[in-house]
């Protein structure tokens, strides 16, 4: 029996799984949840171990979980089915948490973009997922990480960071806080809309990676929308830019030599053409606007928690050398830099989607 099924076994058990449990063992490349494989005699399960250090209220992250799902499997939408625990519980609750999900059985992911269609068809999927959600009452649900998409609050974050800069390492990134200090007044917009009413509250997943989507294996064809942990209200912007930030560059994440690094402005509109052809009868005018601002914005944000963290000693992102979070930062400015530039191609091919 392996160390797995010696580990895990009594706890596969406790959720009403049909058959008996023959295998367990790791799956996926997640880094939040521990991910187990769990095989049975009759079918098979995904089970995974909460990280109840980054998601500190397991009861609430549930209920976003099962409030969605249901409001998705009442539409016939294909989505994460939830397995109760043989106490009729949604998850295990205890020292250690648990769920249990069916396995979604002949998909596959992508871990990056392999090419424009495989992207459109990804802004697709996602977009169906905001209009499938549309009708939800995005203030139900429960913000799983408090301020996740703030950027005026992880600016703050970051100016603290900068003030204390317990490492030593502020004079070693004079270029990339002087870049971040000097675009202050551009972080305001998105939270701003969302209170005084001209940006909608939607239901937002809020990690529209690739690799969230499982697509068919012999179609290529989106079939559910997957890792609904940061599921909260937000805004569309959040979404499409976090895509974007993602899928829309020409190097991995943590690639040193910036001359490989560019925003690509036709991955950008076929992930464009695939999000707003979805979206197109419930986006608004204003969301329209901003959408190029929501890439930008995502990608500013994300290189400033990054350099956040290099400040503060590497506390929060996992690194594998010691400027790993500067790399990382630099890539991100790189990519908002050429996006702010870029703002008028961006708009004009978001126009042309949806006229």
């Amino acid at each position: 029996m392996s160390k797995y099924m010696n580990e895990y076994k009594n706890v596969a058990e406790q959720f009403c799984l049909v058959g008996d449990v023959v295998d367990i063992c790791p799956y996926g490349e997640g880094h939040i949840n521990l991910t187990l494989l769990v095989t049975t005699t009759e079918k098979r399960y995904i089970m995974q171990k909460m990280n109840t250090r980054v998601f500190t209220d397991p009861d609430s992250l549930m209920a976003n979980i099962c409030g969605v799902t249901e409001h998705l499997k009442a539409r016939g939408i294909e989505t994460l089915n939830v397995i109760p625990t043989k106490e009729g519980a949604c998850f295990l609750k205890g020292e250690d948490c648990y769920r249990v999900y069916d396995f979604i059985e002949n998909t596959v992911t992508y871990q990056t973009v392999t090419d424009k269609e495989v992207f459109k068809n990804s802004g697709k999927a996602f977009g169906e997922f905001q209009n499938y959600l549309a009708e939800f009452d995005a203030s139900k649900l429960t913000e799983t990480i408090k301020r996740f998409h703030d950027t005026p609050k992880r600016f703050a974050d970051f100016k603290a960071a900068l003030e204390a800069d317990v490492m030593g390492r502020a004079k070693d990134c004079q270029e990339e806080i002087a870049f971040v200090l000097s675009h202050e007044n551009t972080y305001g917009i998105a939270m701003e809309g969302l209170k005084d009413g001209s940006l909608p509250l939607r239901v937002t997943h809020n990690d529209t990676k690739l690799n969230n989507i499982l697509m068919d294996a012999e179609t290529g064809k989106a079939r559910a929308v997957i890792d609904l942990d940061t599921i909260m209200p937000g805004s569309m912007l959040f979404d499409f830019g976090d895509s974007i930030r993602f899928g829309a560059s020409t190097a991995a994440e943590d690639e040193k030599d910036l001359n490989k690094v560019h925003f690509d402005i036709n991955l950008f509109k076929a992930y464009a053409e695939g999000y707003c052809g979805a979206v197109r009868d419930s986006i608004t005018k204003r969301e329209a606007e901003l959408l190029p601002y929501g890439s930008y914005l995502m990608t500013i944000e994300c290189g400033m928690r990054f350099l956040a963290d290099y400040l503060a000693g590497d506390t929060y992102f996992a690194t594998k050398y010691a400027d790993h979070n500067l790399v990382r930062c630099r890539t991100q400015i790189r990519l908002a830099s050429e996006m702010e530039s870029q703002f008028t191609q961006m708009s004009e091919i978001i126009q042309e989607i949806l006229k």
